[in-house]
């Protein structure tokens, strides 16, 4: 009995031992492969649910979608390429292929046509009356000498940008067609109003003059008579919105500078984030605004107004998470919900229930249904499941510091896989790019627990300047560049440092992109702390990436509001924030990447930078992505882009520098 105990333990122990080899360190292709849900949609009565898919095999990408029957989760149909997207209200589903729009029974795959010859290249969205469709279309802007460019604009070097968008009617019943919107400028289709009665038409349109340098028209039409009824001219810091179910009050996203600052709450001084959104109120009628939800720290994102409940539900910022909310619009009052996931991607909000995709820290894409009024969770699917089978994930922990100023800095860690504490380990630090925080995806642009994967301790923190921490924490990233938000990151690496024995001292390197390029830059040039530093698509002068990037002088409406080139004030302002202007004081050796077609940050901010550190003799390396944009995507190319980050993090934080060696082999010329 004795003998026949220990051989059932030792064959235990056998099989657990066998479990834990059996598991790997991730690696790049399994963020880069596989099968991810990415979006959801309910039916108009909350039973089918149509999920779409995309799945990637090395370059090769594939999308589908399929259709379930939500009461006992039968599969009831699959659609290849092409994504359907369900009726307003009838329990069918629409599928827009070539000119012709398809109508098809999810339970037994009927089809029918209900609209041929549809002009091709054109947007369809259907009335919630299932009478008429509103099609967006293109109409090619001038062409001149191709050979030769006249430019009239600043935002005219962009392609398409002559190009106008215009709105057009599609009786469904005798298939005549109506004009919509005669404006010179685009109009875009906001929202239509539940009984189909109304149509939100925005018309945004620049004035060079005064920040901001797009405004909107936004006006009320009836399309059954073309009348239209102006709502806002001119109107500046607005993005989204759309009709209450009675269609007599909107919803509009926009910035706190919005309608007068009714909304806004900073400190005197302090000029708002234009990338911070509030919900605001609007009468149709009378026009009269009220802010919803200007004192809350959210930053919110998608919205949708439910007509079951008369609740509003969004998606906003929250911290360094992204969550899903409820408002009572007539009191403002707002409610979290209770979901899984800590970084929500979509949602859809259909009679009582919601369904949402979205990920985690440590899991890949998940979609599930949430019962608004009982609170319960039902996964309906986990693409995470097979996409980390067999990996095992070091743990993340969120780690806040109290700054020297009295107030919570908010971060979190990544530890490698069989974490020692009794061991030193280097570090790489990472933070926010543009204004949103560095979110809790699994899946991004520096996927850290690859990097954790490979021995590293992975420190994110959250700096002032970024948004989900509430309007004055956002407004700190304006007229700044860098201030406030450097020094956060310094005293957060110092203090995370002095609390985690584990973390080698001499061994911590630092990465960004865009404006994270830039803070890396920004960085080492105020410090020595770190080891090493890499800049993707970084800005290093603020005059050049102002005038020079397609969206330059427009972001710079955010990050330099109201500064310009040649005010005085400014001048002090970019002279000693620009790392151009500061490259004697980088000691630290730096890492530029760039896409060569980078039409956001050109890759003239890399190269200028580039070669002051060359020509004064500091350690500093460039490799640029031909044909690639602000983000490396093409898949081969993103594979050498990632491995280069790999090769120079050894070489510099693991005294290893044999695989950057062998990619860029020292050469002589």
């Amino acid at each position: 009995m004795h003998r026949r105990l220990c051989l059932l333990l030792l064959s235990t122990a056998l099989l657990a031992s066998t479990s834990i080899f059996a598991q790997r360190s991730i690696t790049l292709d399994d963020f880069l492969n596989g099968e991810r849900v990415t979006g959801v949609e309910l039916s108009g009565d909350g039973n089918y649910v149509l999920e779409h898919f995309t799945v990637t095999d090395g370059p090769k990408t594939q999308r589908h979608s399929i259709v379930k029957h939500l009461p006992d989760g039968a599969q009831l149909a699959r659609f290849d390429t092409v994504a359907p997207h369900w009726m307003p209200r009838t329990e069918a589903l629409l599928l827009h292929r070539g000119d012709s729009l398809v109508k098809i029974d999810p339970k037994t795959g009927a089809k029918t046509v209900i609209a041929r010859n549809l002009p091709k290249r054109s947007r369809v969205t259907m009335a919630p009356t299932e009478d008429y469709l509103v099609l967006s279309r293109i109409k090619e802007g001038l062409k001149e000498d191709p050979d030769i460019v006249r430019i009239v604009e600043p935002d005219d070097r962009q392609p398409g940008w002559r190009d106008r968008t215009y709105l057009l009617k599609w009786d469904l019943a005798t298939g005549d067609t109506t004009v919509l919107a005669k404006s010179r400028y685009s109009s875009y289709l906001e929202d239509i109003s539940t009984d189909g009665g109304k149509l939100l038409i925005a018309s945004p349109h620049s004035r060079l003059a005064k920040r901001p340098t797009t405004v909107e028209d936004v006006v009320i039409m009836d399309p059954k008579t073309g009348k239209a009824d102006t709502l806002f001219h001119d109107a500046p810091f607005l993005e989204t919105m759309c009709f209450s179910p009675d269609g007599k009050q909107l919803i509009v996203r926009a910035s706190p500078e919005a309608f007068d600052r009714i909304g806004e709450h900073i400190k005197p001084g302090q000029t708002s984030s234009m990338i911070f959104q509030v919900l605001y109120r609007v009468d149709a009628a009378t026009g009269k605004v009220t802010p919803l939800t200007d004192r809350i720290p959210q930053s919110v994102h998608d919205f949708v107004w439910s007509p079951d409940d008369g609740q509003v539900y969004f998606m906003a910022e929250d911290r360094d998470y992204q969550a899903l909310f409820s408002m009572n619009p007539k009191n403002g009052k707002v409610t979290k919900l209770p979901v899984k996931e800590e970084m929500i991607t979509g949602f859809s909000v259909e009679n009582g229930k919601l369904a949402y995709v979205g990920e985690g820290v440590s899991n890949s894409m998940r979609c599930w249904l949430l019962d608004v009024k009982k609170g319960t969770n039902t996964l309906l699917e986990d693409s995470s499941k097979k996409i980390l089978e067999g990996i095992e994930l070091g743990e993340v922990h969120d780690w806040n510091y109290t700054h020297s100023r009295g107030e919570t800095i908010y971060g979190r860690y990544y530890l490698p896989p069989h974490f020692d504490p009794a061991k030193k380990y280097p570090m790489i630090v990472n933070y926010y790019g543009g204004c949103s925080p560095t979110g809790r995806n699994f899946e991004s642009r520096y996927p850290h627990h690859l990097y954790a994967a490979r021995g590293y301790i992975v420190y994110i923190v959250q700096p002032s300047g970024a948004t989900g921490f509430g309007q004055e924490f956002a407004a700190r990233h304006v007229n700044t560049w860098g201030e406030g938000g450097a020094e956060d990151i310094i005293e957060g690496v110092e203090k995370f440092c002095e609390a985690h024995p584990f973390v080698d001292k001499g061994r911590i390197g630092c990465i960004g992109a865009s404006f994270g390029g830039f803070m890396s830059q920004y960085l080492v040039m105020k410090t020595d702390l770190f080891a090493t530093a890499i800049s993707h698509a970084g800005i290093s002068d603020i005059t050049s990436y102002w005038g020079e990037g397609y969206w330059g002088y427009s972001y710079c409406e955010v990050s330099t509001a109201n500064n310009y080139p040649w005010q005085p004030e400014a001048q002090k302002m970019i002279l000693s924030q620009s790392p151009l202007f500061n490259a004697d004081k980088i000691n630290t050796p730096i890492l530029f990447l760039h896409g060569m077609s980078d039409t956001n940050v050109p890759v003239g901010e890399s190269i200028q930078l580039y070669t002051a550190l060359k020509l004064l003799g500091k350690d500093t390396s460039m490799v640029l992505v031909k044909d690639q944009d602000h983000h490396i995507l093409e898949y081969n190319k993103r594979q050498k882009w990632q491995n280069t980050i790999f090769a120079w993090f050894a070489k510099y934080l693991k005294d290893d520098p044999s695989q950057w060696d062998a990619m860029y082999p020292p050469v002589e010329l």
